[in-house]
């Protein structure tokens, strides 16, 4: 709550803080759901637009991380709503979506210090395994195994029951090991990574849409 009272008197550097420690878990929350990593940076930055506006109503009933994991998920699903929309009126499904680019602003994959060489096969496997998954299985997924949330911030943050995470869960386990059988379970804390370059990019986005420079 310090923190946050620090934010709303404009305190830059407490915004760089909060925007810093969270970067991670909204980004893979974000491509669980839209599953394309584009997509996945404009959701979070413009959940932080929101959050930031609206951060005198944070009351710290719920965690800081859950109440922002909350709006990126809403603004994660409402952008599939809106794509689903466009998609049932088109008469060519598949030219109305747009493709947005693997490599924004222009930066190089092989430059990318947050994947080695070794981890980058094995790290696509799982990427592809984790999309393929139905959406309310995958949500799930992202949130208790790879971004390691129990079930009951899992339940909270997506308004289900306990009971409901474990079977979804439970679920989602077993379609993903049929894709990936023994290679899955060493390399899930580092799927979808969210650091370093990545990173700063993102929190210099939202810093000077807030109206910091520099």
């Amino acid at each position: 709550m310090a923190l946050v009272r620090r934010a709303l008197a404009r305190d830059p550097e407490a915004c760089r803080a909060i925007i810093k420690t969270h970067n991670q878990r909204l980004y893979r929350i974000a491509r669980g759901v839209v599953r394309n990593d584009a997509e996945a940076e404009d959701v979070v930055q413009e959940a932080y637009m929101r959050a930031f506006a609206s951060l005198d109503a944070f009351r710290g009933e719920a965690s800081l991380s859950t109440w922002l994991s909350r709006i990126v998920i809403n603004e994660a699903l409402g952008r599939l709503r809106r794509r689903k929309r466009i998609v049932a009126m088109a008469e060519n499904p598949e030219a109305q979506i747009i493709r947005f680019p693997l490599n924004p602003n222009g930066v190089n994959p092989g430059d990318d210090p947050e994947r080695t060489m070794a981890q980058r096969q094995i790290l696509k496997l799982v990427e592809r395994a984790t999309d393929s998954l139905p959406d309310v299985y995958r949500s799930v997924f992202v949130a208790r195994v790879i971004e390691g949330l129990s079930i009951e911030e899992t339940a909270d943050l997506l308004s289900v029951r306990p009971e409901t995470v474990k079977t979804r869960l439970h679920r989602a386990r077993t379609l993903v090991r049929k894709a990936l059988d023994d290679e899955i379970g060493p390399v899930l804390l580092d799927a979808f990574p969210f650091a370093g370059r990545r990173c700063e990019r993102l929190t210099q986005a939202v810093m000077k849409r807030l109206g910091f420079e520099g």
